[in-house]
């Protein structure tokens, strides 16, 4: 178990597509490493969730959950685990805009529109599949790891170039919590 270098945005591994987690890998002490990993990384950085290429890793993984999160005081706790291979699909039209940090992109937010109800597949460290419907922050979140696993980070997402800031910033002048 080791705590890893986050990759901050510009660095070119964050804007890569990366590859699904081999079968070979499935419950190898390799992928359980890179889990370990990605989980000692995110709690050292109270990491809402943390994916591979976040640590220069280019696989399709991504880990969440939290308790109580200082970077997310309102937020409800998330259950711990990881995610392999995620494929997610909208359940419904309907929108909710939210405050996002990254810890690629560190002290500042921006507001980001996802979608409030997903479904999700994905794959578990034996190679089992699970589905699961997922509402609000939870699915708010998973959704933000996903995009890392495309390349894609937040501020590309933005619902406008205004709602984006420093944290302290956007919190001194009563824009978020």
């Amino acid at each position: 178990m080791a705590i890893r270098n986050v990759l901050r945005i510009g660095h070119p591994a964050l804007r890569t597509r990366a590859a699904e987690i081999p079968d070979d890998w499935f419950g190898s002490q390799r992928l359980q490493q890179l889990i370990d990993d990605l989980f000692d990384t995110k709690l050292a950085c109270s990491g809402a969730g943390l994916a591979a290429p976040q640590i220069d890793e280019p696989w399709r993984i991504f880990v969440v959950g939290m308790g109580h999160n200082p970077r997310y005081p309102d937020a409800d706790p998330l259950p711990e685990r990881a995610l392999i291979n995620p494929v997610i699909k909208s359940i419904g039209d309907e929108l909710s805009s939210g405050w996002e940090g990254c810890l690629s992109v560190p002290d500042l937010r921006g507001e980001v529109e996802r979608w409030q109800r997903i479904h999700l597949k994905w794959q578990d460290l034996e190679g089992a599949f699970h589905t699961e419907e997922l509402l609000d922050f939870h699915s708010r979140v998973v959704q933000h790891e996903n995009d890392h696993l495309d390349g894609v980070l937040f501020p590309d997402r933005l619902t406008s170039p205004l709602a984006f800031g420093f944290q302290d910033e956007l919190q001194a002048h009563g824009r978020i919590p």
